[in-house]
């Protein structure tokens, strides 16, 4: 891969990086639990864990597109769709989605993928 290649590589998982934090772990509750927009949206009946499913298959498009492996690609799937079924079960739901930060977990499994590349987002 080239030079270009691997600094476009390294703004996406930045990006990324970035939207995963926003979506799991954005606002510090007192006690230091942190609580990002998915659980925020989540509750929201009907369609908040389907705008963080939308996300979740952003995030599954980019990993494609950065050349992911199917394993990785696959575990992103069923974290997403963990999150996505479970989630939508009234009130335990909204507690599993505030607790499983599955954008974290796919985040993670990219920064395994690529190694150095993906630099973990604060939070």
């Amino acid at each position: 891969m080239t030079s270009p290649d691997l600094a476009a590589r390294q703004r996406s998982l930045e990006r990324i990086a970035r939207v995963a934090r926003a979506m799991d772990t954005r606002f510090v509750l007192p006690g230091g639990f942190r609580l990002g927009w998915d659980g925020i949206i989540g509750l929201i009946p009907g369609v908040g864990d389907s705008i963080g499913l939308a996300v979740s298959g952003w995030m599954i498009l980019e990993a494609h597109r950065l050349g992911a492996g199917r394993g990785t690609l696959a575990r992103m799937v069923g974290n997403a769709a963990v999150d996505w079924a479970l989630g939508s079960v009234p009130v335990l739901g909204d507690i599993f989605d505030i607790a499983f930060k599955s954008h974290r977990r796919n985040l993670a499994l990219l920064q395994r993928e690529f190694g150095a590349q993906a630099r973990p987002a604060d939070g």
